[in-house]
């Protein structure tokens, strides 16, 4: 929606339906694929993230864009960093994970339908990423790094599943609190954040 040369841009929140569903898979590249990418991608943008799954702003498929600073590249790349960062943003079309690693990584997350909360999260430190990219064909190639990590947090939101849910439990006491504040505001908000820019 136009607001004299402003867009709006929204994201949906923790609480919303959409945000626990299965996305669908898509069929085919249609134009309005393409739109919903292109708007995605402004989207993560304008909200200054990392990574954004279409169901983050209500559209239940297996879309995701990611665009992460070719410096956050590891010193010694997974083949997939090496392919994949220099073709950055990245559109994801039906991705999936093959494999994972046996060894685990554990940083800090956060996310646009979180806002304002992080935790640690354990997940396996490498993945073999299997997806269709827009206008890049096909790929199946290993990922570590933050990639690898932000591939992982992207996919979940495909199978209804938000980084929150994936925090020891010893942590998410730490921000149960926080969690339960932004349902309570989102439900009086549409669960929603609106940016218009």
């Amino acid at each position: 929606m136009l607001f004299g040369n402003k867009e709006r841009y929204v994201v949906r929140t923790l609480g919303d339906s959409v945000l626990r569903a299965k996305a669908a898979v898509i069929p085919a590249v249609t134009p309005e694929i393409r739109a919903l990418a292109e708007r995605m991608i402004r989207a993560m943008r304008v909200f200054d993230g990392i990574g954004l799954a279409a169901p983050q702003i209500g559209e239940s498929l297996r879309l995701a864009v990611i665009e992460i600073p070719q410096d956050a590249m590891e010193k010694d790349p997974t083949p997939g960093e090496a392919l994949l960062y220099p073709r950055m943003p990245l559109v994801l079309i039906n991705p999936q994970i093959l494999e994972r690693s046996s060894d685990l990584a554990v940083r800090d997350e956060g996310c646009l339908s979180l806002p304002d909360i992080y935790a640690p999260v354990v997940r396996p430190a490498r993945v073999v990423l299997d997806s269709d990219i827009l206008d890049g064909g096909h790929v199946t190639v290993e990922c570590g790094g933050l990639l690898g990590r932000c591939i992982q947090h992207e996919l979940d939101h495909l199978d209804g599943v938000v980084f929150s849910d994936r925090v020891l439990p010893e942590d998410r006491a730490l921000i149960a609190p926080d969690l339960r504040r932004l349902e309570k505001y989102g439900a009086k908000h549409h669960f929603q954040r609106v940016i218009t820019a």
